[in-house]
């Protein structure tokens, strides 16, 4: 943030009053002041100062202050005013009121954080993007990965600083709060990286926020974006990445656009379609004709590449036993499963299944 922004503010206040007027960091420095002479001083004890503000004005030391911005022990900045009367009160305020505004003008016009999230989120034109990045010196041509972190079974408001620190570059990478669940990450990354570079990504996101918040997570990755006007579609490949996770890979925690395979193209059909589908390949009887146990034997068949002995195997079954039940299931849905060209008609069925079920479940 820039202090010359607040010193305009205070020095215009100057005009109207003769009390000391300033703005203090997050460290106690006064990075503003209407009495030149305290720029770059501290002030004591601001930290108590700020846990006693909140949204209120606080009186100490023969100066009234104001929090800007932040809550609890957390802020950005706060505002004081010499003296501890209700003028001073009342200026404090004031000029909070001021101060606040040019902080947001700023941060929307040179923040490149903001610039992202606004890029994300389709609150930009793209047109824009190009002139804003030009203007904050920021390189909209470098490569950026964009993550999508959903914490499940409980959120942590700690999460996203966090991950600041886990990713400690302000210039390249960006730590973006979506929602009270939702953080987005974007970094910069070599032109070399790969699908599994990504994935080392996102398993230390999920570790560090596991470690030290105790929360859980799911991520989405999206592909690598190669210019600033890409990273909205990423940032909804992330997102689509949960979705379809959600569906078809249920014990996954880490998703890769990448990697969804034909889930992604069934997530795209129409209900109708999918239920015609389903209809046309299971003409004997309707997938639910299917129990548990006989499910459980063709999900294990498919994880063993339609290896018989294998899955015999880890079925703990004769193998005899399991041609068997291959062929009940043959005679009850009219496909082989043995059959290569067969079994992929099942397992896409399968899985459309799975899709139409959780629509309805939503």
């Amino acid at each position: 943030m820039s202090s010359r922004i607040f010193q305009g503010i205070i020095v215009q206040m100057k005009e109207a009053t003769d009390r000391i007027i300033g703005v203090v960091d997050s460290e106690g420095a006064v990075v503003a002041c209407s009495e030149l002479s305290l720029v770059g001083t501290s002030i004591n004890g601001i930290y108590a100062v700020a846990d006693a503000v909140g949204d209120r004005v606080a009186v100490t030391d023969g100066k009234t202050f104001k929090m800007l911005g932040g809550s609890d022990s957390h802020f950005d900045y706060v505002v004081f005013v010499e003296g501890t009367d209700e003028v001073a009160r009342t200026l404090c305020v004031m000029a909070c009121i001021a101060v606040s505004e040019a902080k947001v003008y700023y941060e929307e016009k040179f923040d490149n954080s903001v610039l992202v999230k606004n890029i994300i989120t389709d609150n930009i034109l793209p047109g824009d993007i190009f002139v804003h990045a030009k203007e904050m010196h920021f390189d909209a041509e470098a490569n950026r990965a964009v993550f999508l972190v959903r914490q499940t079974e409980k959120a942590d408001v700690a999460a996203a600083d966090v991950l600041k620190k886990l990713f400690p570059d302000r210039k390249k990478d960006f730590v973006i709060t979506l929602s009270e669940t939702d953080i987005a990450v974007i970094r910069e990354v070599p032109a070399s990286y790969e699908a599994k570079d990504l994935y080392k990504i996102a398993l230390s996101i999920e570790q560090t926020l596991a470690a030290e918040l105790n929360v859980k997570t799911v991520i989405g990755i999206g592909t690598i974006a190669h210019h600033l006007r890409e990273l909205a579609d990423r940032y909804k490949e992330a997102q689509v990445a949960i979705e379809i996770g959600k569906v078809f890979d249920t014990d996954k925690t880490i998703i890769n656009h990448e990697n969804l395979g034909i889930g992604r193209l069934i997530y795209q059909l129409p209900n109708t379609l999918c239920e015609a589908f389903l209809s046309e390949v299971f003409k004997k009887n309707p997938i639910d004709a299917l129990d548990d146990e006989t499910l459980g034997i063709i999900t294990k068949f498919f994880e063993n590449n339609l290896n018989i002995s294998e899955t015999s195997r880890k079925l703990f079954v004769h193998r005899n036993t399991l041609v068997y039940r291959l062929g009940k299931i043959k005679k009850l849905t009219g496909l082989d499963l043995r059959e290569f060209d067969q079994a992929i008609v099942f397992k896409v069925a399968l899985m459309v299944k799975k899709y139409l079920n959780s629509q309805k479940n939503h």
